[in-house]
């Protein structure tokens, strides 16, 4: 960890802020995600794009997101007005998306979802700094496992929701349900009274740390990128994130073979589902046992990958293949809380916690952008199971990295 003893203080945040942090949690889950799957049914089945040019659009906020990762993170370590830039973010989505179905140009809907992109770059850091900032270090453990379950019930709240929406109304109408959570959204973060955020704590700084400008000094990034255990836990994830990315676009173009094209979205709609629904309560008991270790927790997240991307070699029946997304539940449901933790571990006292998260995510969506296009130039070459057996070969790794380098962060469990 950082070089640093750093004195841990219990806050009393009101009840009005953890219950608007809760709405904020549920309502950003897809919010941050833009729905980006559905944007291409929108332009196939509604506006009749090329395949060609709905790459292009699919790509554009990926590509944003990740260029704008670390310098959202160190935005978010630097400014108290956490919630103000939320907001601005929420309404950006949102006029965003109901652009992109009043005025469905190509420059528009290209420029749209480079916004998104941006603005969905900032929340993941946001959240994690307000949270942080209003219960403090004591209490994170528990507070990001309740984050993550609000955010995965949300997750299948939305999915369920625009399903319904696109079936029975219109593909449209799936970017007005984006531009309504985004308003929720909005209104939940500005219910989080100011009053309640510590910003000290927020950047991961001590509650007798004065803020002085050398905390964002060089000296500060030298004491992060020279610290072992921070780049092998990075390069810990960007393995983890580089087999799984790949694995659910593979499943779906996998159960796509052989069936229609009605029956293949529905499997594709249950696996995304099924997932969902496990994470809430992995992600709530992840938070509730992390304080006696991070390490052992984050084993399990990391094991389960390569047990799933073996498990898809060995059938070809729809619903198991469906059912072993529980699997995949699992993991993110694990990881998606830990990664917080462990990062927050490791970057306390420095004023960077943020600015971390933010780098991580970087060369984490890096590794994910590469994961697709290496998947898909294996299965050209081979097989889908060929694919399968290398991403969990590579999941592996990840697995080994994280236990031989990455020590137990938690002061709690020693």
């Amino acid at each position: 960890m950082v070089d640093v003893s750093p004195i841990i203080h219990t806050r009393q945040p009101g009840k009005g802020s953890l219950r608007a942090l809760d709405a904020a949690n549920f309502f950003l889950a897809d919010v941050r995600d833009g729905l980006g799957p559905y944007l291409a049914i929108y332009l196939l089945t509604t506006q009749h794009w090329a395949p060609q040019d709905i790459g292009i659009a699919m790509s554009v906020m990926g590509i944003a997101t990740v260029a704008t990762q670390t310098p959202a993170g160190a935005l978010v370590d630097r400014t108290r007005y956490k919630r103000l830039f939320s907001v601005v973010a929420s309404l950006l989505i949102a006029s965003a998306a109901l652009l992109t179905i009043s005025f469905p140009t190509y420059g528009i809907i290209l420029g749209g979802q480079a916004a998104m992109g941006v603005a969905a770059a900032w929340f993941t850091p946001a959240v994690a700094a307000i949270t942080l900032g209003i219960v403090g270090p004591k209490k994170l453990d528990g507070r990001v496992g309740r984050n993550e379950t609000f955010n995965h019930a949300g997750n299948v709240f939305a999915a369920l929701l625009a399903g319904l929406i696109g079936y029975y109304l219109s593909p449209a109408g799936i970017f007005v349900l984006l531009a309504g959570m985004s308003l929720c959204s909005s209104l939940s973060v500005w219910s989080i009274k100011e009053s309640d955020i510590d910003h000290q704590l927020a950047r991961g700084c001590d509650d007798d740390d004065t803020a002085s400008e050398s905390a964002d000094k060089p000296s500060g990034w030298r004491a992060i990128l020279g610290n072992r255990s921070i780049l092998f836990f990075a390069l810990a994830c960007v393995l983890f994130h580089f087999a799984n990315a790949a694995m659910l676009p593979l499943l779906g173009q996998r159960l796509a073979k052989g069936i229609d094209a009605g029956s293949s979205s529905a499997y594709m709609s249950a696996c995304i589902i099924v997932a969902q629904v496990v994470m809430i309560p992995v992600s709530y008991w992840a938070g509730r046992l992390a304080p006696s270790g991070r390490k052992r927790l984050l084993m399990i997240g990391f094991l389960v990958l390569p047990i799933r991307g073996v498990l898809y070699t060995m059938t070809s029946d729809p619903v198991l293949l469906v059912a072993i997304q529980i699997l995949d539940g699992v993991g993110a449901g694990i990881f998606g809380v830990l990664s917080i933790l462990v990062v927050s571990d490791l970057t306390r006292g420095s004023g960077l916690f943020n600015t971390t998260q933010g780098a991580i995510a970087t060369a984490v969506g890096l590794g994910s952008s590469l994961s697709n296009a290496f998947a898909g130039s294996v299965v050209q070459r081979s097989s889908y199971n060929t694919a399968f057996l290398i991403l969990a070969g590579i999941a592996v790794v990840a697995v080994g990295v994280l236990w031989a380098f990455v020590p137990e962060t938690s002061t709690k469990s020693t």
